[in-house]
């Protein structure tokens, strides 16, 4: 019998009930260890608004370290582009 298979009695395998609930128990711990970061991240987050900083332009510069150099300079490009062909802002 495969994993996930049904036993002849019609419920799951033995090996595949013990393969379910290992995954869901690892999600369940990946989903709180989520949880704890995104409190984290928050935290960091006010921590920056309360030493002045500009919280959505800190995200917009993590968001644009994460691109890759070249496409990142050929969005702006063609942002630039864009921008010159309505005639500007």
């Amino acid at each position: 019998m495969a994993d996930g298979a049904v036993s002849e009695a019609g419920g799951p395998s033995t090996l595949a009930q013990g393969r379910l609930r290992s995954l869901v128990e690892r999600i369940e711990r990946l989903e709180g260890d989520k949880a704890a970061i995104m409190t984290d991240l928050k935290e960091v987050f006010a921590e920056a608004k309360a030493d002045g900083f500009d919280v959505k332009i800190l995200r917009k510069v993590i968001r644009l370290r994460k691109q890759d150099t070249a496409k990142r300079q050929e969005e702006e490009a063609l942002l630039d582009l864009y921008i010159s062909a309505i005639g500007g802002l």
